[in-house]
């Protein structure tokens, strides 16, 4: 059976990662709006019914604002941490609102998905590992610092969405004031390109495909980040998630029990 994966946004703007086997799906996160993420889900093929829940990796708005409209239309299960919900303002039926554990594997269907802590300038953030019938998938984005939850469960994935934000030169010579470029690079910010590809050259190049995520607009360009992968001799696909719209549909394992086209997208 396939486990089938698609960014429907990713960067400072908003995101949301969609994840499903044959019969379920969940996302990750919900940073857009619930009529854009429908819009590019139709685009894609995805279908809104077959999404069980949102799985919360923290408050800021760039990962919730559009988790309250989805989850009343379509009656979503939201997975959050106490910690989080207290802090992210989301106006929630009590009804859908379900928590988690850190490590503590949660069944949506036959998809096993496993929350684990990470550092980030957030209440009580996580990201999370997706299984099912032996492949896995992680989401690894607004992370500080590769961790040793973050190496070992990205070391189990067959792909990954794993966050590349900055290039440290076009951090260090831009705009951003001192105080916004030493949260950004600091242990509770994000991930550098040269963090994400030593993360990778250690612990991932046995992965089919690699989908780097959270780019920043101003601080980092696909081209350098492409540029600095394409020096790894692996066989995985690696491609940027774009910040304005939708990634292909990726897929990990047997295809064709899920009946439908994939749409191919080419990134500038």
């Amino acid at each position: 059976m396939a486990l089938s994966f698609a960014s429907l946004n990713s960067g400072s703007n908003g995101n949301c990662y969609f994840i499903e086997n044959e019969k379920d799906a969940v996302m990750i996160d919900a940073g857009i709006s619930c009529r854009e993420t429908e819009r590019r889900m139709n685009r894609l093929g995805l279908k809104m019914g077959k999404v069980r829940a949102i799985f919360v990796s923290h408050e800021h708005s760039d990962h919730i604002k559009g988790i309250s409209a989805l989850a009343k239309k379509y009656q979503l299960q939201v997975f959050i941490t106490d910690l989080t919900l207290n802090r992210s303002g989301l106006n929630l039926d009590s009804r859908l609102i379900k928590t988690f554990s850190s490590h503590q594997i949660v069944k949506i269907g036959d998809l096993d998905i496993t929350p684990f802590p990470k550092f980030h300038d957030a209440s009580d953030p996580h990201s999370f590992t997706i299984r099912h019938q032996g492949f896995t998938l992680g989401v690894f984005t607004d992370i500080g610092f590769p961790c040793e939850h973050v190496i070992r469960y990205f070391s189990e994935c067959h792909a990954a969405f794993l966050e590349a934000n900055y290039d440290d030169d076009l951090l260090e010579n831009g705009s951003y004031p001192y105080h916004l470029k030493a949260r950004i690079r600091g242990d509770n910010g994000h991930l550098s390109n040269r963090q994400a590809f030593e993360l990778f050259l250690g612990n991932g190049t046995h992965m089919t495909q690699l989908l780097l995520s959270h780019l920043s607009r101003d601080n980092n360009d696909p081209k350098i980040v492409l540029e600095l992968f394409s020096q790894i001799n692996c066989s995985t696909t690696i491609a940027v998630a774009s910040r304005d719209r939708e990634s292909e549909v990726y897929h990990i394992g047997e295809i064709h029990q899920l009946g439908r086209e994939t749409k191919n997208i080419q990134f500038d």
